[in-house]
């Protein structure tokens, strides 16, 4: 039951003070977020449920590709980041327990999954693998900012491909590329894969998955047609031998290419065996010799494609949600008071829309109508249906798309259910 009486959206009128970036202001205003301290952010009920809806697509693409779940700890020992090298690293949290034992708080999983595939792993037959979970990652970011889009605490989903030679890694990593473009299709993102660099991670080679838009901290360089497509972000651009520099424009092969800011969403990499020759991964092949375990890792920010879609989808009056992310398909406004005619009709078209397994969120407020619409503007729910006094003298619900804010056809206050219900879903199919 999700009557705003009863349910937790805190919007605010103002946006934080310290708030820059689109997504920052409007997943405050709209009651999504809150945050608890830098780069420390809470999801609200509302935040929460768009949240989990990326999950849900990621989780449905890689169970189709054959990945299994699991779930590996965020406090880890050490000692496997020091094998790797990757101890070092600045961002990484450190710490020791009462005994003083060395641990991590884990930034990513390579370490973890590599020791558990180097116990666990026998013979090439238990090969190919692949693994993956949602969980928290901990980061000690240096300037936390933009909301939930650089934070020092965040949910990722790693993969983790395992094989038997560098070709079953390329069959394991192009798999996976299809799979991430199914994802990003499917959550209405505007987006783009291009060419990374291993940085810290290592290997032999990256693509990044990109969210165009304004606030976007990271650049892409863009150019060419479909057979000659180039597409790469900016570090990778600036050190190849095929892209010429001159100022602040960028050619190649004499084309000028474009530069776009842009939201990093996903990253994926061929590590080959890197973490695997250090923790011991191996196995036995078919003529009984030991051969080490071929590897590609597979990150996606469910955190980082909500707030892109805040950014890509927004006006002047609030959120404008793709259907697939939308906390709600339907918001359903009663402009009338308790006890009154105008209530009681809203009460009915609210039972029958659940009763339909529609997703709805029913504003049943003693509110002002001003307020109560612009607190649906600002979530953004694709689909608006109002009931009010005009609704029982015309026999009609209004309806609006939030998307353009358009009015749409009304519908009969006094259809049977089932019609009611069809009409609702035939509107939503046809929404972006």
């Amino acid at each position: 039951m999700t009557r705003l009486s009863e349910y937790l959206l805190p919007t605010e009128k103002q946006p934080p003070a310290d708030a820059e970036a689109l997504s920052h202001k409007l997943m405050v205003r709209a009651g999504l977020v809150r945050q608890l301290g830098a780069g420390m952010w809470t999801w609200l009920p509302a935040g929460w449920r768009v949240h989990q809806r990326v999950v849900q697509i990621i989780r449905e693409e890689m169970d189709a590709i054959g990945a299994q779940e699991m779930l590996m700890p965020v406090l880890q020992p050490a000692e496997p980041w020091r094998k790797t090298g990757r101890i070092e690293i600045e961002e990484l949290f450190k710490l020791t327990d009462r005994k003083g034992s060395e641990l991590v708080l884990a930034m990513t999983h390579e370490e973890a999954v590599t020791t558990h595939v180097a116990q666990i792993v026998r013979s090439y037959r238990d090969l190919p693998l692949i693994l993956y979970h949602f969980q928290v990652k901990e980061r000690d970011e240096p300037r936390p900012r933009a909301g939930v889009l650089r934070t020092r605490e965040f949910v990722m989903k790693d993969a983790y491909s395992f094989d038997r030679d560098q070709a079953g890694m390329e069959e394991s990593y192009a798999l996976h590329v299809r799979a991430y473009d199914r994802m990003m299709t499917r959550t209405g993102l505007r987006f783009y894969r291009v060419q990374g660099d291993v940085g810290m991670m290592g290997g032999l080679g990256a693509h990044e998955y990109m969210a165009p838009c304004a606030a976007g901290e990271d650049e892409v360089v863009l150019g060419g047609a479909d057979g000659d497509r180039y597409a790469a972000n900016m570090d990778l651009a600036r050190n190849s031998p095929d892209v010429e520099r001159v100022g602040d424009t960028y050619f190649r092969a004499g084309e000028q290419l474009t530069v776009e800011p842009a939201i990093e969403i996903a990253n994926i990499f061929k590590l080959g065996t890197r973490y695997s020759l250090a923790l011991g991964a191996s196995y036995l092949d078919q003529a009984g010799a030991e051969e080490p375990v071929w590897m590609a890792c597979f990150g996606i920010g469910p955190a980082r494609i909500v707030a892109a879609a805040v950014e890509q989808f927004s006006d002047e009056h609030g959120i404008s949600w793709p259907k697939a992310l939308a906390p709600f398909a339907v918001h359903l406004v009663s402009l009338g008071k308790g006890g009154t005619p105008e209530r009681e009709a809203a009460d009915l078209v609210y039972a029958t829309l659940l009763a339909g397994g529609l997703d709805v969120l029913y504003d049943d407020r003693d509110r002002g109508p001003g307020e109560k619409f612009a607190d649906a503007e600002l979530l953004g729910c694709p689909l608006r249906l109002t009931v009010g006094r005009k609704s029982l003298q015309d026999g009609e619900i209004e309806v609006q798309v939030r998307r353009g804010r358009q009015s749409a056809a009304p519908l009969a206050l006094n259809a049977q259910p089932a019609e009611l219900i069809r009409a609702v879903d035939e509107l939503w199919r046809s929404l972006p």
